[in-house]
């Protein structure tokens, strides 16, 4: 059985005030223990928000360079990451592939230099509208998983965390039916399982990101092979997140 995660990808918002008020407005409230909570937050944030949070509560990045040192200005690399106590990553957002052309061979290094300094990848794979709209979802979703991942052995590819997230549904309102959702997550249960078994497969996380809110979160989770949400702008909002932890 796969575990049940609840992340928040904060993406580009909060001062860092607001975010250490949400931070410890959150430690206050409870959800069921066998759920994880995550929040992947601004790289200026991640240490100051770590030291605040309870436990129970995973402080993860956003991204990290497919370099392992070097003259990158602006970059921010696994083993600093690390070297800060970071154990999450979330690697191939739709936003990173769009807007900073994030190739399948740029995050199959990331995956690698992650994996290398223990970071989990939160691994992100997914179909913008017309590609859905062309039938081709599926070998689109199967490609960007085998390109990145599939060089990884067995014991690798079992610290990792699935997301998938339709492009179409992030940030639109418009969100996958729950029976859309279920035919993805088991497709990508299934690409994994023929590539290393069913057992690694069935322990595999795979959450769902696309406009999750309180208000389609049970639905989702309760499909067979959704294991939890990558949540975006219902994680900045505590009653609302919250409902999300305790949907499951």
């Amino acid at each position: 059985m796969a575990r049940k995660i609840a992340a928040g990808n904060w993406k580009m918002n909060f001062t860092l005030q607001q975010a250490e008020t949400f931070i410890n407005d959150f430690n206050k409230e409870s959800w069921p223990a066998d759920v994880e909570v995550m929040f992947a937050v601004p790289f200026p944030y991640l240490m100051a928000l770590k030291a605040i949070a309870r436990p129970g509560i995973t402080i993860a990045a956003q991204n990290c360079s497919d370099h392992e040192e070097g003259a990158y200005t602006g970059e921010v690399s696994a083993a600093m990451l690390a070297s800060a106590g970071i154990s999450h990553v979330i690697l191939g957002h739709s936003e990173r592939r769009m807007y900073y052309q994030d190739s399948t061979t740029v995050l199959k290094d990331k995956v690698d230099l992650a994996l290398a300094h223990e970071l989990v990848p939160v691994f992100c794979c997914g179909e913008p509208l017309e590609v859905r709209n062309e039938g081709k979802h599926f070998d689109l979703v199967r490609s960007q998983l085998q390109e990145s991942l599939f060089h990884l052995t067995g014991e690798a590819l079992g610290k990792i965390v699935i997301a998938y997230e339709p492009v179409w549904a992030i940030g639109t309102g418009v969100t996958a039916s729950p029976e859309q959702a279920q035919e993805m997550h088991a497709y990508i249960r299934e690409v994994f399982a023929e590539a290393y078994g069913v057992s690694i497969a069935q322990q595999l996380p795979i959450l769902y990101g696309g406009s999750v809110k309180a208000s389609n979160a049970q639905s989702l989770f309760s499909q067979a092979d959704v294991n939890g949400g990558l949540v975006g702008g219902a994680s900045l909002i505590t009653s609302e997140f919250l409902q999300i932890t305790n949907s499951f």
